[in-house]
């Protein structure tokens, strides 16, 4: 009986133990490497954040219409890694973003890098290919 309790016991522990692993997600689950995306608009808010940072924009499109879209990026550990501060993305600051959308085809995208309106260029470190500055261009003409 104590045998049975104990088995029972430690795989729940074990079940919630992991839990948190099944909710993080890989790039493949969320976003569509065939989705690439350029898009250019003033940031609104950046949540920097664990496990992902999120760079929420405005962007205005064709018609004049102004949509508001969410980007995931890395962590604020690997962001500031990659040159970030935390006045990098303040509101108001144009940004152009290259990435990928969400598979839901939501206004949801995870990011590669960012250009700021000065030129620089600023990986955002997430699960997007290419977003430590290493391979991007290789991980977008596999597609």
């Amino acid at each position: 009986m104590r045998t049975s309790l104990f088995v029972a016991v430690t795989g729940v522990g074990l079940l919630l133990a992991a839990a948190p692993v099944w909710a993080h997600h890989a790039f493949a689950a969320e976003f569509d490497i065939n989705r690439p995306l350029k898009l250019r608009g003033t940031v609104t808010k950046w949540e920097v954040t664990n496990p992902h940072s999120w760079i929420h924009i405005d962007v205005k499109g064709p018609d004049g219409k102004v949509v508001a879209w969410a980007i995931e990026g890395g962590s604020p550990n690997t962001l500031y890694r990659l040159g970030f501060t935390k006045e990098s993305l303040a509101p108001g600051t144009e940004i152009v973003v290259d990435g990928f959308q969400a598979k839901d085809l939501s206004n949801n995208a995870v990011g590669r890098n960012i250009t700021l309106a000065n030129g620089e260029k600023l990986f955002l470190g997430g699960s997007a290919p290419g977003a430590s500055g290493e391979g991007a261009e290789e991980a977008t003409k596999k597609k």
